[in-house]
């Protein structure tokens, strides 16, 4: 089974499960060590995550905000390496599967090429690449399509409708949608904007429409779900308690279990 097809599985065995939309934690990346991280991401599936988002530490994370930043920033100061992030990726992809989250400048410094067979290496199904302009993503595209991996695109609240068409008929795997405008951080409620973002974004494209930024309770995931989300990405949050937390995977365990249990299923 190829990346694309196993994505396309997964939102599919949500759907039959009963669950208003898949759920897809968020996790960097040899955070807050390698091994700690990896347990962390094996709780996520224990705890009912449908696919995960793997971050790969950079020093420079544009759409991330506070929360993130400072755990890639830790993780790389402890001599987080990509190699380290993908054996990661390896144990949590024989349980679920595991879309690598990656800045470009990892993925050009390795090349393209290079890249995209290590992420089929390690049983990765999709990448995401905050950073990579739809303009200049044909060579990534081309790769991951190759090997059957799903190039996941972003799209913005104010993605201009062209641009969004466009960028929806080349997506695989899902649109990660953005909530907001911003980066990446708990909100303490999403506005009423999100189910016209998501139903914008559904009609440019033919593959499920998720949306991540700014979810970080149980209640903002089901009502992002009751919005017509098809994935629900839970990031900062998870991340905040594994720092703050002397057990860590105990720690996220606990929260994606009320994510489950918010999104049905």
């Amino acid at each position: 089974m190829s990346g694309v097809e196993r994505i396309a599985e997964a939102f599919a065995s949500a759907r039959a499960s009963g669950r208003r939309a898949a759920l897809m934690p968020y996790l960097m990346g040899c955070f807050p060590d390698l091994e700690t991280s990896r347990r962390i991401g094996l709780a996520y599936a224990d705890a009912g995550a449908d696919l995960v988002e793997l971050g790969v530490p950079f020093s420079d994370p544009l759409a991330d905000g506070r929360v993130i930043h400072a755990a890639g920033t830790a993780a790389l100061a402890a001599g987080a390496k990509l190699d380290h992030v993908l054996d990661v990726g390896r144990s949590i992809g024989e349980r679920v599967p595991v879309v690598v989250m990656c800045y470009a400048n990892p993925i050009l410094g390795r090349g393209v090429e290079r890249f995209a067979d290590a992420l089929v290496a390690i049983g990765a199904s999709g990448l995401i690449v905050p950073d990579l302009p739809y303009e200049e993503a044909p060579a990534v595209g081309a790769a991951c399509e190759e090997r059957g991996l799903a190039l996941v695109p972003l799209v913005a609240p104010t993605t201009p409708a062209e641009r969004l068409a466009a960028i929806g008929a080349r997506a695989r795997g899902f649109v990660y949608t953005v909530a907001l405008t911003g980066t990446t951080g708990e909100r303490a409620g999403l506005d009423g904007t999100v189910a016209q973002v998501i139903e914008r974004a559904a009609a440019a494209t033919s593959v499920p429409v998720a949306i991540g930024f700014g979810i970080g309770t149980p209640e903002q995931a089901a009502s992002a779900a009751a919005a017509g989300a098809a994935g629900v990405i839970i990031g900062s949050r998870l991340v905040r308690a594994a720092a703050e937390s002397e057990d860590p995977p105990a720690a996220v365990l606990a929260l994606v279990r009320e994510f489950a249990a918010a999104l049905g299923g």
